[in-house]
């Protein structure tokens, strides 16, 4: 059988495959110390489980809009101007299966044959395979640890050509956990402006910070940077509601119906009842928030410390989301032969940087249990005495 030549061209999620090892390996009772998968442990909050149900029975089960439940379109827009300090309503908002999709309709929607889109690097796995499902191409700008893994408006504006439409612009950082300043977003976001790029915003982080880190979505930074900038986020990672697959895309109504049309011929509209879980999410109470960033935050001390302790590692320490990107450099082995070693002599399952277009890393998520953190320091521990 020939296949579309689209798929040949793209690579698997190395994130999915590493979790899917790991997840077999505990299924056939070994003891697999996991930190691959970006999934946090805790329990979806009682209040948004309680409302599905309600949902559930007051029979909230049949098709809904494409778009979205009305209900939840205005709670996005709502939190959006709240929270971010961006003037979108309900018809700017589409409500998508997962963060996941909101990139990706965005991308049908946008990219066209030859379009260039810029992507910082360490990036997260499916930004440069659905810019080319969209049959667009990726520009891949590296960073290092000494920048702090963040890209600078000169090296922007120097990859920018007469192709480039989309800037992809991730903070909280998936894998890195770097976040940018509010400074530094509206120096990025100038540059955009000036050269009449479109902004992607990932911001399914956003709540997820440390020490005092701001988060600034790059749409607030100036009007006009607003009119040029599309923030993809979703409920997954601050409300626990990973399988729950709620995600949305917010920007200029054209760009919204367009997605639409796309999602209408794809997947319709989101599973109904969970939309209402998500309406409890944005009106119900935070406290659940702040309670998960206070572990997420023992854990990434405790697992910085280990890590940094250990020899032939080097770890900058991350202001949001809930991973860690040590660089194993010094080891002198690829971030795939590393990792693969790992799990198969200590049942620790990371993933390559390889994965997010930075071979001399890898990245461990803390989105576990503090146990779990500490048995699986003291394999890497050990791990590493044996190679160097």
């Amino acid at each position: 059988m020939k296949l579309a030549a689209r798929v040949e061209n793209v690579s698997p999620s190395m994130t999915l495959i590493i979790d899917a090892k790991a997840k077999a390996m505990k299924a056939d009772g070994i003891d697999v110390c996991s930190f691959s998968a970006g999934e946090p442990d805790f329990n979806t909050p009682k209040h948004i489980v309680e409302a599905a149900k309600a949902a559930l029975d007051a029979g909230k089960t049949r098709y809904g809009p494409a778009a979205g439940e009305p209900r939840l379109r205005e709670a996005i827009a709502q939190k959006l101007q709240r929270d971010n300090g961006l003037c979108y309503n309900a018809d700017n908002i589409l409500v998508t299966n997962g963060g996941k999709q909101s990139i990706f309709n965005l991308m049908l929607a946008m990219i066209e044959p030859g379009d260039e889109v810029i992507i910082p690097a360490p990036f997260w796995v499916s930004y440069p395979e659905m810019v080319k499902l969209a049959a667009g191409t990726p520009v891949i700008l590296p960073t290092t640890v000494e920048s702090q893994f963040k890209v600078s408006p000169e090296q922007i504006r120097q990859a920018i050509t007469p192709k480039t439409k989309l800037l992809i612009f991730n903070t909280p950082s998936n894998p890195t956990g770097m976040v940018y300043t509010p400074d530094e977003v509206r120096a990025i976001a100038q540059v955009a402006v000036e050269a009449n790029l479109w902004v992607l915003s990932d911001e399914i982080y956003e709540k997820i910070l440390y020490d005092g880190a701001q988060h600034l979505s790059i749409g607030a930074a100036s009007p006009d940077a607003y009119e040029r900038s599309v923030v993809c986020s979703g409920f997954a990672k601050t409300y626990a509601m990973t399988g729950w697959r709620v995600g949305f895309l917010a920007g200029p109504v054209p760009l919204v119906k367009s997605a639409t049309k796309i999602q209408g011929h794809s997947t319709s509209n989101v599973c109904t009842f969970a939309q209402y879980g998500a309406i409890a999410a944005y009106e119900g109470p935070q406290d659940c928030v702040q309670e998960m960033l206070a572990a997420f935050a023992e854990r990434r001390r405790y697992m910085l410390e280990a890590l940094n302790a250990m020899p032939g590692l080097e770890c900058p320490k991350p202001d949001g989301a809930f991973y860690l990107f040590p660089s194993i450099a010094k080891t002198g082995r690829s971030s795939l032969d590393f990792c693969s070693d790992l799990l198969e002599q200590y049942q620790v399952a990371t993933v390559p940087g390889a994965a997010f277009g930075t071979d001399d890393c890898i990245r461990l998520s803390y989105a576990t249990d503090l146990d779990t953190i500490k048995r699986g320091m003291e394999r890497l521990e050990k791990f590493l005495h044996g190679i160097l």
